[in-house]
C-alpha cells in the first residue's frame, strides 16, 4: 500500500517556476515507478512525466520537455517536479501516481494516486 500527498501548487505568472512535491508512505515505495499527470478544466487527465524506481530513467511528454524535471529521493520517500518557464496552458490539477516496478505513461498502469494540487499560470 502506498499513499501519496502532493503539495507545492499555486498561482504563478507565465515564465515563472514552481516545484511540486509528492510525499509517499509505505515500506515498498522504492519499488514503484512514479509519475506526474495533470488535468486541465474540461479535459481528460494527461501524462506529464515518469521516473523509474531507481531514478535512472525518465520519460517526458513532449509538451514539457526542457521545462520540467522530475526527481526522487527514495530515502525520504519523496518525488519532485520542478516546473520552469511555465505557460498558461500548464494550468491544471497535477497528480502524483505510483506504478509497481514500471516506467509508464499509461494512466491505467498506475496503482496509487494522490489527491492532486492546483497549478494556475496567469498570462
Amino acid at each position: 500500500q502506498v499513499q501519496l500527498v502532493e503539495s507545492g501548487g499555486g498561482l504563478v505568472q507565465a515564465g515563472g517556476s514552481l516545484r511540486l512535491s509528492c510525499a509517499a508512505s509505505g515500506r515498498t515505495f522504492s519499488r514503484y515507478g512514479m509519475g506526474w499527470f495533470r488535468q486541465a478544466p474540461g479535459k481528460g487527465r494527461e501524462f506529464v512525466v515518469a521516473i523509474t524506481w531507481s531514478g535512472g530513467s525518465t520519460d517526458y511528454a513532449d509538451s514539457v520537455k526542457g521545462r520540467f524535471t522530475i526527481s526522487r529521493d527514495n530515502a525520504k520517500k519523496m518525488v519532485y517536479l520542478q516546473m520552469n518557464s511555465l505557460k498558461p496552458e500548464d494550468t491544471a490539477v497535477y497528480y502524483c501516481a505510483a506504478a509497481y516496478l514500471l516506467l509508464t505513461a499509461q494512466e491505467e498502469e498506475y496503482d496509487y494516486w494522490g489527491q492532486g494540487t492546483q497549478v494556475t499560470v496567469s498570462s
